[in-house]
């Protein structure tokens, strides 16, 4: 930040220096290469942003998909870590051809932020463990008729 981004104000106790808010984001892609492999573009986003605490994914992902002329859909982010002291957060972005390259190849759990696969039902780990103990009881096929939170009879 430079000497005129910032306004300082005379107090009693000395001069306070304030950085102005919210000026602009400052996208800066690193170690940039395609990777035909996986049909996909890899890079290092640096993102600048002073006067703000941090910029939000969505925001990024339209930033993005106009600097590179690519669909939002097909983008990816994750990784971000803010620099201390705030102003530059720095994370992964990998922007595939298309969807279905996307389906194929990103990772489930990324593909679950993106709400492209539904979420995991959970079930409990108690109900795991009375599941598998009544399947040792039994032999053969009734293993697979063998169901959580009913008795055996």
């Amino acid at each position: 930040m430079c000497i005129r981004d910032r306004v300082s104000t005379q107090s009693t106790w000395g001069i306070i220096i304030k950085a102005r808010p919210a000026m602009s984001i400052v996208l800066r892609a690193r170690k940039c290469f395609l990777n035909k492999c996986l049909n996909r573009r890899q890079m290092v986003l640096d993102v600048f942003h002073p006067g703000l605490a941090n910029v939000s994914k969505e925001k990024l992902r339209e930033m993005i998909a106009k600097r590179f002329r690519t669909d939002e859909k097909n983008i990816t982010l994750f990784g971000f870590r803010t620099n201390f002291g705030g102003g530059k957060s720095t994370g992964f972005c990998f922007i595939y051809e298309n969807q279905d390259f996307l389906l194929k190849y990103e990772a489930k759990h990324r593909l679950r932020r993106l709400k492209l696969i539904p979420a995991k039902v959970a079930v409990s780990r108690k109900t795991r463990k009375e599941l598998k103990t009544k399947r040792r009881k039994v032999r053969g096929k009734a293993k697979s008729k063998v169901q959580a939170g009913q008795k055996k009879k």
